[in-house]
């Protein structure tokens, strides 16, 4: 499912931040969200040894720190720059308007923010046992679809976000594309039996 969130730019001079360079930072206050307008953004975590694990990598109309933000706790995650990319902050005053101007944006909101929620269960779940093909059909399932219907997302993000090497993933989705699971094509795959990945994702391991 596909969200416009043009209303939370209306009126606004979009950040620009350059690869790299730090979008927000876990364990800080959260007292505002981000709508991503432009370029690529990438969402991780870190350990106290200085470990880190990719949550997301966030493409142009996604929001970004949110899950922190309605909770009003510290945040969880940070966010980098991974291209560069034009940025608009929304603090609680500002949404507030927005949904007084727009009430229709209410409940994307709420099931973006649901969406997120699913997605971060999904890495806790991960965290365990899980076998790599699984891992990966649960994090594809969290991912965002385009309006064509494609997830753009390279080998090497999704390895990231579950923790393997992108030799296996290549193998995993060769695997689930023989299965009639979905097809892959240059940077990005299309989930041909949504029904099929749900149930291999959910079946319980040996």
């Amino acid at each position: 499912m596909a969200y416009h969130w043009a209303p939370l730019a209306e009126g606004q001079t979009p950040r620009i931040y350059a690869p790299g360079q730090l979008i927000y930072l876990q364990g800080t206050e959260a007292d505002v969200f981000y709508y991503l307008l432009s370029g690529k953004a990438r969402s991780y975590i870190s350990s106290a040894s200085g470990g880190e694990r990719v949550l997301a990598t966030h493409r142009s109309g996604d929001l970004m720190g949110e899950a922190s933000f309605f909770d009003a706790c510290p945040r969880v995650s940070s966010a980098v720059a991974v291209t560069e990319c034009r940025v608009v902050s929304v603090d609680r005053d500002r949404l507030d308007r927005i949904f007084r101007a727009h009430p229709s944006l209410a409940l994307p909101m709420l099931q973006y923010l649901a969406r997120t929620v699913r997605m971060l269960s999904s890495h806790v779940d991960n965290m365990s046992f899980l076998q790599a093909d699984r891992r990966v059909a649960r994090c594809l399932l969290t991912f965002q679809e385009e309006t064509d219907g494609a997830l753009h997302c390279t080998h090497e993000e999704l390895g990231a976000a579950v923790g393997v090497s992108r030799v296996t993933v290549s193998r995993v989705l060769s695997e689930f594309a023989r299965r009639g699971f979905l097809e892959t094509g240059y940077r990005s795959m299309r989930i041909l039996d949504r029904g099929a990945l749900i149930d291999f994702a959910s079946q319980r391991e040996d």
